[in-house]
């Protein structure tokens, strides 16, 4: 029998050594006996990579999925078979419609006991499929130790590639234990495409023949230097800028050209701006999802009515909802860069419809006072004191709406990433993103906003902020009693006819002491601001338990307004 090769290592620790090839330092996840030859090399390596032990997958996922954001690189997550996996799907199918690098290592049953319906066993190829629709780019499962870091590396080029996403890869337990001498690949780096020359020439006789244009942007994979591109474009050409759903901090919000966010509860007036009123939309970077496009109609499909020019990193996106009048491919690390070498002309048209786009934005962040707590006056209060880099957290629920319409978030450009949210409308990211945001970049506050139906999907995540130290984190809890979106919905379309949509809520500030966390619970607005002052001077995690109204139920209107107007249109 041949001497073991001296390099033969197993292939778990071959999988770990090919991780911190590719620059990971921080692996999220729950602990499975399917792949403890793993976990076993991220103790040989623990001097190099951190394992993140979380309490549910999907809180890990979500974790990985901030930690891309905040990176550029691919987050990684690790799970168990069959229920890891499961639970974990909700950060795949995240990743892949936010666009997010994601790589997802999949324990899997033995070799010999696959096909069977072995404990757990699934196949995760059919689960998570790729496809137009599907959730994840690529899905496989390895058969040889000796071709495991090739998987890992085809893994990242497939997740940073083009129009960024998620793979996952199923490991079979038996293989993870196999020695193997295999050598880990280079890291990966994608390759960036530039729009090309006659599309960009394109482009500006399209803005040269405009007379008020406008820009939407959004997508992931901005580098600072790229957004900071975008923004000069904008004011070179005196352009109206628009942010995408949940990816406000691509520009300033605080800039004079800034319009507000096109996504769920849009200010009306932006909708006219966009939909009646524009003769050209240029959208960079984002996919025109629905949320964005206000469910098709601010941009009807297939055949907008105003001109449009689409650039996306990714081709099979260009055209496959909207035909454009001019389709750029480009990387978002490079497409603002791009953008900007355009030369406008010395007087343009709309310099005064641009100034009316931002004003019209200014007016929106006027509210009438609403007592006793009124939520804007509670996020306005957030950005006043907070970091001007502090990380904005928020998973799904009308309680987001107040951080879009009132906080004006800063561009990564200046101060890094500053928004984590699921354009998906994943419920539960917002605190897992928090905490991951805290151990990726600890220097930085986290500020979580989530409502009280949102937190207790992921809430268990407290305790893995405490365990890892966690500490510049915010965890804001708005109550309003109930799933307060659904009931909106309710109202609308079945009013006074409530089902499913009450919560019984606990103490939540008790609930966090229980956790090691600080606590304070809110009830008027004058109290939140000495309470968000002490969060921000003390040493360890704290949780605020803002008790709302359960009748105010969103930025711009409350339940009872709602009912009133379903009835009255009811008896019309």
């Amino acid at each position: 029998m041949p001497d073991q090769d001296p390099a033969a290592r197993p292939a778990g620790h071959a999988l770990v050594e090919a991780l911190v090839a590719q620059g990971v330092d921080t692996v999220f996840g729950v602990p499975g006996e399917s792949y403890l030859a793993v976990l076993d090399g991220f103790h040989e390596h623990r001097e190099r990579i951190r394992f993140i032990a979380c309490r549910h997958e999907g809180g890990a996922a979500f974790m990985a999925d901030a930690h891309a954001r905040l990176t550029g690189r691919p987050g990684i997550c690790c799970v168990t078979r069959g229920p890891g996996a499961s639970n974990a799907a909700i950060g795949v199918h995240t990743a892949f419609q936010d666009s997010v690098p994601l790589v997802v290592l999949v324990g899997q049953v033995a070799s010999d006991q696959r096909d069977r319906e072995a404990f757990q066993e699934l196949d995760y190829r059919q689960l998570f499929g790729p496809g137009t629709l599907g959730m994840a780019k690529w899905a496989a499962e390895v058969q040889s130790a000796d071709r495991l870091p090739e998987y890992l590396a085809r893994a990242f080029h497939v997740a940073l590639q083009g129009r960024p996403g998620p793979v996952v890869l199923a490991l079979p337990e038996d293989l993870l234990g196999t020695p193997t001498a295999a050598p880990v690949l280079p890291r990966v780096e994608p390759a960036e495409a530039w729009p090309a020359p006659g599309a960009l020439r394109e482009l500006r006789a399209r803005l040269l023949a405009a007379r008020r244009p406008f820009l939407i942007a959004g997508g992931h994979g901005w580098t600072c230097d790229s957004a900071l591109a975008l923004q000069r474009f904008a004011e070179n050409w005196q352009l109206p800028v628009g942010c995408a759903f949940r990816y406000q901090d691509v520009f300033d919000n605080h800039h004079a050209l800034y319009a507000g966010d096109v996504g769920i509860a849009i200010n009306p007036a932006l909708v006219r701006r966009i939909r009646d009123e524009a003769d050209l939309v240029l959208a960079i970077g984002v996919r025109l999802g629905e949320m964005t496009t206000g469910g098709y109609t601010l941009l009807q499909a297939p055949r907008p009515r105003q001109v449009l020019v689409h650039l996306h990193p990714g081709a099979e996106e260009l055209g496959r909802v909207y035909a454009p009048d001019v389709a750029l491919q480009a990387s978002l690390a490079c497409a603002g860069k791009a953008l900007e070498t355009l030369a406008a002309p010395p007087t343009l048209p709309w310099a005064d419809w641009s100034a009316a786009a931002h004003a019209d934005y200014e007016a929106n962040r006027v509210h009438p006072p609403v007592e006793p707590l009124d939520m804007a006056e509670v996020v306005k209060t957030i950005e006043r004191l907070a970091p001007p880099d502090a990380i904005y957290t928020n998973g799904a629920g009308n309680y987001a709406g107040w951080l879009h319409r009132y906080l004006r978030y800063r561009s990564l450009a200046a101060a890094g990433k500053t928004q984590l949210a699921p354009t998906a409308g994943s419920m539960g990211y917002g605190l897992p993103a928090a905490v991951a945001a805290c151990l990726t970049q600890p220097e930085r506050w986290a500020i979580n906003l989530t409502g009280d139906g949102d937190f207790l999907m992921n809430g268990q995540e407290l305790a893995t902020a405490v365990a890892h130290g966690a500490r510049r984190l915010v965890s804001i809890v708005v109550d309003n009693g109930g799933y307060g979106t659904i009931r909106m919905h309710q109202e609308r379309e079945y009013p006074g006819r409530v089902s499913g949509t009450a919560l019984a809520n606990p103490d939540f500030a008790a609930l966090a002491r229980a956790y090691g966390w600080r606590a304070d619970t809110v009830e008027h607005t004058a109290r939140f601001e000495p309470a968000f002052q002490a969060a921000l001077q003390a040493n360890s995690p704290t949780l605020l338990h803002l008790r709302l109204d359960p009748d105010v139920s969103h930025t711009r209107g409350s339940l009872s307004a709602i009912r009133a107007a379903a009835l009255a249109k009811r008896q019309a």
